[in-house]
């Protein structure tokens, strides 16, 4: 199953049988005080040197949040998308937890995009799903509702059914076009979470086909080492179905487990890109 983003240029294609996408996680205010309060001026720059870095780290889409209190995140997210879209071919995964904000992203972008995201709550669903019907768009869809985050996979598979169901029969979106986020949780918090989320994965995988997404740095939080445990994370998903992540493509370390990961899993032909992409790290050690 490939679901298909694109630009008014280019395309990407994510899929089971496709080299894994990396989502870029970097454009985005939170946890960033400074580029919060550029933001709230009106000042866009940091944009252009996000956008730039995780491009050249490995970035295939790139995540747009300009959720910053006390700011008119509507019209942050049109000029953000205004701008990404001058300076770049690569396309772009419009996230916010604000309708409208949703709705003037799609809107503004040029070419198909990726909605990040819907839950299977009933009143989510009847926001969201229209307007990514109405843009064409694919959506990212997790499998919590109203009375829980599932602890359990079968759960969580549950209430994928359900969204898959709603958008399919309900708003006519291809079933292509959903992505789950199989909830990815902190091995921090508790040392069992991410084998349950490892068993979404494989339970989703092999019932519905589906590509799935998450966001890598969340098994990790709270955590030494973060990046190690990312590298280590990614390629065991990626063996169970996962087929992107929203990450920091400018971590050489993470970049490069995916990159392993698509060479041992034979997504990487002959081992084209890897080897690629070892001498392009060796010219960059020498200049």
């Amino acid at each position: 199953m490939h679901t298909i983003l694109s630009s008014l240029t280019k395309e990407v294609v994510i899929g089971p049988d496709q080299p894994f996408c990396i989502i870029g996680e970097r454009i985005n205010p939170t946890g960033r005080k400074i580029f919060q309060e550029q933001l709230r001026t009106g000042d866009l720059s940091r944009i252009a040197i996000d956008v730039a870095q995780q491009i050249a780290g490995g970035a295939m889409v790139l995540d747009v949040n300009m959720g910053v209190p006390l700011a008119d995140e509507v019209d942050l997210m049109i000029q953000a998308v205004k701008l990404i879209q001058s300076i770049s071919d690569i396309p772009l995964c419009i996230d916010s937890s604000v309708i409208e904000a949703l709705d003037a992203g799609l809107s503004t972008y040029q070419g198909k995009a990726l909605v990040n995201s819907v839950t299977a709550e009933d009143d989510r669903l009847e926001a969201i799903l229209p307007l990514v019907k109405r843009y064409g768009a694919a959506i990212i869809a997790l499998p919590n509702d109203e009375f829980e985050i599932p602890y359990e996979p079968e759960r969580r598979l549950e209430l994928t059914r359900k969204i898959v169901e709603v958008a399919t029969k309900e708003y006519g979106i291809a079933i292509e076009d959903i992505v789950i986020d199989p909830l990815a949780m902190p091995i921090g918090a508790d040392t069992s979470l991410v084998v349950k989320t490892l068993e979404t994965i494989s339970l989703i995988h092999e019932e519905l086909g589906l590509n799935m997404t998450l966001g890598a740095s969340n098994v990790s939080f709270g955590m030494p080492d973060r990046a190690t445990l990312g590298a280590v994370f990614l390629p065991v998903a990626m063996r169970e179905g996962l087929t992107s992540a929203i990450m920091d493509a400018r971590s050489p370390q993470l970049v490069r487990s995916v990159q392993a990961g698509d060479l041992l899993l034979d997504r990487d032909p002959w081992g084209g890109a890897w080897i690629s992409a070892h001498r392009a790290q060796q010219t960059s050690n020498q200049s």
